[in-house]
């Protein structure tokens, strides 16, 4: 089972909730930290790393001597990430998806690939936490190749949490992908409010079952609330604002850990994607 947890924004809680998660479960689990822009579960977890491995895309080296300048290799490429000016061939690395098609469409093969790093994924664990972590090397743009190595690492038994980046872009519809369900973290305040319809919309257009973890309970008003009894959306568990649990979080400690009677709630979340995934296959 694929649990993905994300949110319309950053700093709704979304880590501490996916961590929380994962430690309040019985059964095997895995977590994969997908926000391998600014990765953060390892601070709440402190698993012991026992592999790391580098991650590269191929980009192209062009061999000056074969290319006749046809341009069809920068026609091709929707990134922009080799094009022909004149007598010059131009590759901006940076900038390619390691798609490959530039070699396949060079009819003097005059384009070779070539490993470019982008990141590394480590794993370890975490008490009975199974953990993966991807982390981008600073300067790069194009995180969804990271995040696919991640997802290489998805177990085949148990359950796997996903922690997606924050926001609804392309490195959050490729953590989500193939998840079995989401939960969406958000805050009852106007911004949480605004970044969950976001998210709703995106969940909803890649045909997810899902439902809404309301963090800070009690710190905004009951506009979240109304908008999921409109929308017919499951609200999942509520998560009081208590200052404890801030001062857990400034800690790097784990709720659960921190504050034992929030452990029930966090495994409720595990039967209810269950519940929700079983009923979005019908």
């Amino acid at each position: 089972m694929i649990i993905s947890i994300a949110s319309g924004k950053g700093g709704t809680g979304k880590t501490s909730v996916a961590v929380a998660l994962a430690t309040s479960l019985q059964e095997p689990v895995q977590l994969l930290d997908c926000d391998v822009e600014a990765p953060n579960g390892h601070i709440f977890l402190k698993p012991h790393i026992t592999s790391r491995e580098v991650v590269t895309i191929p980009v192209p080296l062009v061999d000056e001597t074969r290319c006749t300048r046809c341009g069809l290799c920068g026609d091709l490429c929707q990134a922009h990430a080799i094009v022909c000016l004149g007598s010059a061939v131009l590759t901006f690395p940076e900038m390619c998806h390691g798609c490959g098609g530039c070699v396949l469409v060079c009819p003097e093969h005059a384009i070779r690939e070539m490993p470019r790093e982008i990141g590394e994924v480590a794993r370890g664990t975490a008490g009975s936490v199974r953990f993966v972590e991807g982390r981008l090397l600073i300067g790069q743009a194009k995180s969804p190749p990271l995040i696919r190595a991640v997802q290489r690492h998805l177990p085949r038994t148990g359950i796997a949490i996903l922690d997606a980046p924050p926001g609804t872009s392309c490195p959050v519809i490729v953590t989500l992908r193939g998840a079995d369900g989401a939960i969406l973290v958000t805050e009852p305040t106007p911004f949480g409010l605004h970044d969950l319809t976001l998210a709703v919309a995106m969940v909803q257009e890649l045909r997810l079952p899902f439902g809404v973890v309301v963090n800070r309970m009690g710190a905004g008003d009951g506009r979240v609330h109304e908008y999921c009894r409109a929308q017919e959306i499951p609200i999942l568990i509520e998560i009081p604002d208590d200052r404890r649990i801030a001062e857990a979080y400034s800690r790097g400690a784990v709720v659960v850990d921190a504050l034992p009677e929030y452990r029930e709630h966090f495994a409720r979340l595990r039967g209810s994607v269950l519940a929700l995934s079983t009923a979005g296959r019908r």
